[in-house]
């Protein structure tokens, strides 16, 4: 069995109005049943994770820039980690994701042993 990288990445431009707590109450329900169908499989490994939309990127000779950055059009608002036995197992799998109802998109990638 492998483990895969879920990352889930939507474009909220600027301006794009704060959910209300009923709709974001709604959609976490999405979201918790989605990863509780997965954890039923015992394929769920860490639980959704979500990311702030700001940080910090450390590059070579100590350039520390603030980001993300404004270039980018798809911002990662969160991950989580499952176990497939195939790339072709975790995409079916992913493709239940709340994040696809609203626009964003999943990014699965295989986490290589180190």
């Amino acid at each position: 069995m492998n483990e895969f990288l879920l990352l889930f990445r939507k474009n909220e431009p600027e301006g794009t109005p704060k959910p209300s707590p009923e709709q974001m109450q709604s959609s976490m329900k999405l979201w918790m049943d989605w990863l509780g169908g997965i954890a039923a499989q015992n394929k769920l490994v860490s639980n959704g994770n979500r990311l702030y939309n700001d940080g910090i990127t450390i590059a070579p000779n100590e350039v520390i820039t603030n980001g993300p950055y404004v270039e980018i059009k798809e911002l990662i608002g969160g991950y989580s980690i499952i176990r497939a036995e195939s790339q072709e197992e975790a995409v079916e799998l992913s493709k239940g994701c709340p994040i696809l109802k609203v626009g964003g998109s999943v990014e699965v990638r295989m986490i290589m042993p180190m």
